[in-house]
């Protein structure tokens, strides 16, 4: 393997290129910002993204949060959270809150997490992928009569994945629900995440921690680190969301 060193000016646009992709998001579509535009953005957008931030999980009502999702987090579409609407000047006051997907040609109305155990997946009951269902409300599938996607696998929480729902909710819905906000930050499409322990799914976070009190600290110590001006160049480079 072949070792590559770098020098601190290097070091430095790295980090520079990580921060700046975190919070820009696909909002460049592709191109990059010049620095005049980078600065207008975050002055536009920055503020009211930090304002309506949109915290999305996915669990049983009443339950605790199975799947905190977050940018990278593919979609029933087939696509990423961050690739669908996340920033609202006002959020609407109609829930469910929609997040349709903005990747041109695709026909996702809004968000949903479609469960995996590790890297791939589940099934539906006709044996094809969520990939194979169409990503129209519904979800009927492609390849045979299945009239909508239902899978027979079981949740973590032990309960099956048709009595989950995704869940996108304000601050202070979060919040009236006792669930950890974290701290306001700049980044695009963080979703539900509020430190490294959401990265974890639920029933395992309520392993690694006695109480829900526990867990709440625990995501508010962890979320410090994610804030733009003390995320050190070894964290930004490494460090990657998923």
């Amino acid at each position: 393997m072949e070792r590559i060193c770098l020098d601190k000016s290097s070091l430095k646009a790295v980090d520079d290129y990580w921060t700046y992709r975190r919070i820009v998001g696909e909002d460049d579509k592709g191109r990059l910002f010049t620095p005049e535009q980078y600065e207008e953005y975050k002055r536009k957008v920055l503020p009211q993204r930090m304002k309506n931030r949109l915290y999305v999980s996915f669990g049983v009502p009443g339950g605790i949060d199975c799947k905190l999702i977050g940018p990278e987090t593919q979609c029933f579409c087939t696509h990423r959270y961050k690739q669908h609407k996340t920033d609202f000047e006002v959020v609407p006051p109609e829930r469910p809150l929609n997040l349709p997907c903005q990747v041109r040609g695709c026909h996702c109305s809004t968000y949903h997490y479609a469960p995996q155990i590790g890297t791939n997946h589940v099934h539906c009951r006709c044996k094809h992928l969520p990939r194979d269902h169409s990503e129209v409300t519904g979800h009927s599938c492609r390849k045979c009569s299945c009239s909508g996607f239902h899978s027979p696998y079981i949740c973590g929480c032990g309960q099956p994945s048709s009595a989950h729902q995704t869940l996108v909710e304000t601050k202070l819905e979060r919040e009236a629900r006792g669930r950890p906000i974290g701290r306001d930050v700049p980044y695009a499409a963080m979703g539900g995440l509020t430190g490294f322990s959401s990265l974890l799914d639920g029933y395992l976070t309520l392993e690694t921690s006695g109480s829900e009190q526990d867990r709440e600290d625990d995501c508010q110590q962890r979320s410090s680190a994610s804030t733009v001006i003390q995320t050190s160049t070894k964290a930004a480079s490494s460090v990657r969301l998923s």
